[in-house]
């Protein structure tokens, strides 16, 4: 029989650290501490697996499972000495989530399980603290009918800050017992009125009521969107752990709080964090109340009066220092720690690798090479590489003067400008509009996870750098202001109110996520420099990767962007994207209404310098280093008029009848042109425009190579081949051209003709293409729509369905379908080398900038991936840990 139920305490534990893919992170972190003889509230944890048998079967526990988990409930007991409902000494529960990826704030927890009306008064008789009982009990009230019974928890805080206001108190803190009996009373009540049944007092029923509460939030929206936006598989499900209760709302020698071993933001070697003094974990993450720094450091920095953890529970903070220090070189990894102090008596809640910004990661894993806690391999493996993009952005220009109307706590580092937005559901509407936004709000919660992500930026007035906006803000990359509590927040009448200035929504601010600062309008910006601790790292990577990492570039500014990047040469360069600058749109809607070869020709000899000048700058700009051309490929259609409007301005500026030129564009018009007369199809019936490519290619080689000193071999790929026949075709047109060009110029150049595959029968006759291809560059984006038989365009209708509902993990446009369109390209690749084994293999479509993507590429033996000039960094990055893993593997 399966062992579903996993325990821990006193010392000893049935699991460990490596079990997380069966405990859950939280769990089998919580294991290992135990192990490690550190102080561990015992408990037991639920395997994940347990989660998928709830909805297998329609949402409900199974009575095995139940049995299991009234055992674990014994060991507890055995441990603490206390009992689960009794009247005497009554043993109260924390039921939490456990995913084996940390999901922040996604999943729902339930704290003081075991309080009932009995229970409460034995809390406070045992404690000696009735005021200490009564405060669990509305908190656990509140919290379990909104986790498991639906009921809003804002309707609780109405309630609680009418009580506050008619009492005259300021802080919770200031209620008596007698008054935190009231607030439950009335919790009660609005339970019974709203839901029309009374708040359950069977300690049982509670648990089984939270425990499939927390199964249940695993497919709440917030989670469904967070797994989404970070590729954590739906089937994982998640853990359970269900622990003793220990309390730091027990007067004040009790607290709570958060720690890492190592500043979070800015990667510094020092214990940073946050705790608050009677209370439970829920205030600090919530931004409830303004916390206090741990270290007296940490106090001094933040500008606050409040006494650090340092001064006010030395011995508490000794023993912590000491356990922060002793987890982060046992899990060699910067850690983020939560604790509880109950009356001086510290313990231990969680252990897990940190979130932290690149900036952080970057000199955390190159501090952990030098003190020898890690290998250069490791420190690669650490660095997650979408996330580069954080170091890819602008900052704001320190040589300009601020307009400062706010400050509060840089949560996540960065500069971003936009419009204000106060809800999450206007901030995706404006990033549909491509419109750039701040998302305001008092305090985010889970529910606001996609309007976060769209957001340029996020601004807070409650909350520290442990609240949920700073974490997930952290994660995501996005640019994050919290606790700013100078500013208020006028959500009815859709204002903010900062030092001297009102604004409203639509105005322009600018947050600063790395100084905690607001500022009035847009603020010039400036680009990172991508050196230092970055460097180092991609350094590292560059000797351990084996694939090169090219470029997607039409201009010359594009591949200067990208040689800085990183980038080894061009793996496309989009001919089709030079004509519509400028004039040459006319020159170019000429030689497609021309009546006859003439007089295309004609119009091409226009284009000619205009391709060749293109050319000797791209060539220029990446001298020694491979550029791959991709010769003309949408459908001539493109190029013209698309309204009425516009065919009217285009006839007249040619000189010719609109009417005329309306019967041009309707004949050219295909109705799936995606298919249609384009590519190599495009080459075949107007070989002229071949020809001028490829003359413009040739003579923009020569002059490039005489104006650098450099040689170089241009590699040229003619697209949307399926035949080979239609290569020999083109490629026989491209070899004429250069022969004569040589003969011209007196000088011989190296080139290659290649193709694009992006067509299933190409990919199946790989081996027949070979013998006229000298390479192949994947076309990924039009090999995964010709594939599935769906547009990339129109498919943004249902994907996001289909992930909903579980039909597909990934949108295959984003990361490489394995399965379908990566075996193409096994096969393709396998069978062209078998026909050509020096042929060079790569991909060029957007998957060349996905790491996941990546990590199949190298499986496969590619020789190198294209992306856009921002990606390639993540490219180099992604494509180390490729070789890294494979090598694991083997």
């Amino acid at each position: 029989m399966t062992k579903l139920v996993y325990t821990f305490g006193n010392g000893q534990a049935e699991g460990r650290a490596r079990d997380h893919d069966v405990l859950g992170g939280k769990g089998a972190n919580l294991a290992e501490m135990c192990s490690l003889g550190l102080p561990v509230p015992p408990g037991f944890t639920i395997v994940a697996d347990a989660c998928s048998a709830y909805y297998t079967l329609g949402r409900r526990i199974d009575a095995g499972l139940k049995d299991e988990i009234r055992r674990g409930l014994e060991t507890i007991e055995k441990a603490t000495g206390r009992q689960f409902g009794a009247k005497d000494r009554p043993l109260l529960l924390s039921v939490r989530s456990g995913a084996r990826i940390s999901m922040p704030g996604m999943m729902d927890t339930v704290l003081n399980l075991g309080l009932n009306d009995e229970t409460v008064q034995a809390l406070g008789h045992d404690a000696g603290d009735a005021r200490f009982a009564w405060d669990s009990y509305r908190r656990f009230i509140q919290m379990y009918a909104d986790v498991v019974m639906g009921l809003d928890h804002e309707i609780f805080e109405e309630i609680l800050e009418d009580q506050k206001a008619r009492l005259g108190h300021e802080l919770e803190t200031e209620l008596t017992a007698s008054d935190w009996q009231h607030v439950v009373s009335l919790y009660k009540e609005l339970i019974e009125e709203e839901l029309g049944e009374e708040f359950p007092q069977d300690p049982e029923e509670q648990l089984w009521g939270a425990i499939g509460a927390v199964f249940a939030s695993w497919m709440s929206a917030r989670a469904v969107t967070y797994r989404q936006l970070h590729n954590i598989p739906g089937g994982w499900g998640t853990a359970v752990n269900v622990q003793a209760m220990v309390f730091g709302n027990l007067g004040n020698a009790s607290a709570t709080g958060v720690a890492f071993t190592r500043n979070p933001s800015t990667g510094e070697r020092s214990l940073y964090g946050e705790f608050l003094v009677n209370a439970q974990g829920e205030d600090v993450v919530a931004g409830i109340r303004t916390p206090q720094s741990i270290t007296e450091e940490g106090r001094i920095n933040s500008g606050s009066d409040r006494p650090s953890l340092e001064k006010l529970m030395p011995e508490a903070f000794e023993e912590l220092t000491r356990i922060c220090t002793e987890l982060e070189a046992h899990y060699r990894d910067m850690q983020d720690i939560e604790f509880t102090i109950e009356r001086g008596k510290l313990w231990m809640l969680q252990t897990r690798s940190g979130k932290r910004s690149t900036k952080a990661a970057m000199k955390i894993a190159v501090d952990m090479v030098d003190e020898k806690l890690i290998t250069e391999e490791q420190a690669v493996l650490r660095i997650e590489p979408s996330t580069l993009d954080q170091l890819l952005h602008p900052t704001i220009d320190p040589r300009v003067d601020r307009q400062v109307i706010g400050t509060g706590l840089p949560a996540s580092p960065g500069a971003a400008t936009g419009a204000i937005v106060f809800t999450a559901e206007e901030a995706v509407e404006a990033d549909e509009e491509g419109r750039k936004v701040i998302l305001l709000r008092v305090e985010t919660s889970p529910e606001d996870i996609h309007g976060m992500h769209a957001a340029e930026g996020i601004l807070t007035t409650r909350g520290g750098m442990t609240s949920h906006a700073a974490v997930v803000a952290r994660g995501m990359g996005v640019p994050c202001v919290v606790g700013a509590g100078t500013m208020r927040i006028d959500i009815r009448n859709e204002r903010l109110i900062g030092v001297g200035v009102t604004l409203k929504k639509g105005d322009i601010i600018t947050i600063d996520g790395s100084a905690g600062q607001v500022l009035k309008g847009e603020v010039p910006m400036i680009q990172p420099e991508l050196s230092g601790d970055f460097g180092r790292i991609m350094g590292w990577a560059d000797r351990l990767r084996r694939m090169t990492v090219r470029t997607n570039a039409d201009t010359p500014a594009d591949a200067r962007a990208a040689r800085a990047f990183g980038a080894e040469g061009i793996g496309l360069c989009r001919t089709e994207h030079m004509f519509f600058e400028g004039e040459r749109i006319h020159v170019m809607r000429e030689m497609i209404l021309a009546e006859d070869e003439k007089g295309r020709r004609a119009a091409l000899d226009k284009l000619l310098p205009m391709q060749r000048v293109d050319f000797t700058g791209l060539f220029s700009v990446m001298h020694g280093l491979p550029v791959t051309i991709r010769l003309l490929d949408p459908p001539l259609h493109e190029f013209l008029p698309k309204t009425e409007e516009e065919v009217v301005d285009v006839a007249a500026a040619m000189g010719m009848e609109a009417a005329a030129l309306r019967q041009r564009v309707d004949a050219l018009h295909e109705f799936n042109p995606m298919l249609g007369h384009r590519g190599c199809r495009l080459a075949i019936s107007h070989p002229e425009i071949v020809e001028m490519q490829a003359r413009a290619i040739f003579e923009a080689a020569i002059a490039a190579a005489q104006e650098t000193g450099a040689a170089v071999v241009p590699e040229i790929m003619v697209p949307l081949v399926g035949l080979r026949s239609e290569l020999d075709y083109v490629k026989e047109r491209i070899d004429a051209v250069a022969g004569e060009v040589m003969t011209e110029a007196g000088m011989k150049i190296d080139y290659l003709v290649g193709t694009m595959i992006e067509l299933p029968r190409a990919a199946l006759r790989a081996h027949k293409i070979a013998e006229a291809a000298e390479f192949f560059s994947f076309g990924t984006n039009d090999l995964t729509q010709t594939t599935f038989g769906m547009s990339r365009d129109d498919a943004s209708a249902f994907i996001p369905t289909y992930q909903r509902k579980g039909i597909i993990e990934h949108d295959p446009f984003i990361s490489l379908d394995f399965d379908g369109v990566g075996e193409l390209i096994s096969i393709a690749a396998e069978r062209g080398r078998r026909t050509r084994n020096d042929m060079k293999l790569g991909i060029c479509g957007e998957h060349g900038g996905d790491p996941a993507s990546i990590h199949f590429c190298e499986t496969i033996g590619l020789d190198y991936v294209s992306c856009s000039p921002f990606r390639v960094p993540i490219a180099r990055l992604a494509a180390a840990q490729a070789v890294i893993s494979n090598g694991q593997r083997r």
